[in-house]
């Protein structure tokens, strides 16, 4: 036995996410990060690379962190990484995207985000801190826009593992999986971006209409389907 930590006795029903049963296996998941459900579940003793096992809760940690969110280090880059961090270095020579409106963030008020991050503000905060201040939150995403800035700030992340189905009695580090929870600002600047850019690829039509997965109100039953379609097109010829 490894030294450190043992891990109690599994409880079904509280420190066992079966996607395989759960009608929405994300919920549960969030529950479990929000503190809603007692999992009785601590971190456990894990194997190192070199087959050692970590010797305190702080090795442990960060050999988790290592594996989780590994430092993003210039001296690791290839060929392809180099050409990449090169260019987001370059000055943009495109004309500037209007501006965010009012109207943008307001729509998206409803967004999903049960859990908060590390700033502990949640979406019905900051869906009142808008309606409150609507020109200050606006003008705070315009400036990131205008410079081409995601906040440092609103990178930190609250990062929480959970163990894998059957995965309990392992000493891999991947048997977790990590949750991470962004913080509010971050989240609502993402989606602003993400609606920017999926109105300019749709309206330039540069989806493939074959193209199933990351468009909206397609799925992999339209795949099956189309692929149904085709194979009776052939029979019918």
């Amino acid at each position: 036995m490894p030294p450190l930590l043992k891990e109690r006795k599994s409880v079904p029903g509280r420190n066992t996410v079966m996607c395989s049963t759960a009608t929405n296996p994300w919920g549960a998941i969030y529950k479990i990060a929000a503190g809603k459900r007692n999992t009785r579940t601590q971190i456990t003793t894990l194997r190192k690379s070199d087959g050692t096992f970590t010797a305190d809760t702080k090795e442990t940690l960060s050999l988790m962190m290592d594996t989780f969110a590994p430092q993003d280090n210039r001296r690791d880059d290839n060929d392809y990484h180099k050409q990449i961090r090169a260019l987001t270095e370059q000055p943009a020579n495109t004309v500037d995207d209007r501006e965010f409106t009012k109207q943008e963030i307001r729509s998206i008020e409803n967004m999903k985000n049960k859990v908060p991050g590390e700033d502990e503000i949640t979406r019905v905060i900051y869906n009142h801190a808008f309606k409150t201040l609507p020109t200050f939150i606006t003008a705070i995403h315009n400036g990131c826009l205008k410079q081409g800035i995601f906040p440092t700030e609103w990178k930190n992340a609250k990062l929480i593992p959970i163990i894998k189905p059957g995965k309990e009695r392992s000493y891999d580090v991947s048997k977790y999986r990590p949750i991470s929870l962004l913080n509010i600002g971050g989240k609502v600047l993402e989606k602003l971006m993400i609606n920017r850019i999926n109105h300019h690829i749709h309206n330039n039509e540069y989806i493939n209409k074959n193209q199933h997965g990351f468009r909206p109100q397609t799925s992999t039953i339209d795949a099956v389907m189309a692929l149904k379609d085709y194979i009776e097109k052939d029979f019918k010829s």
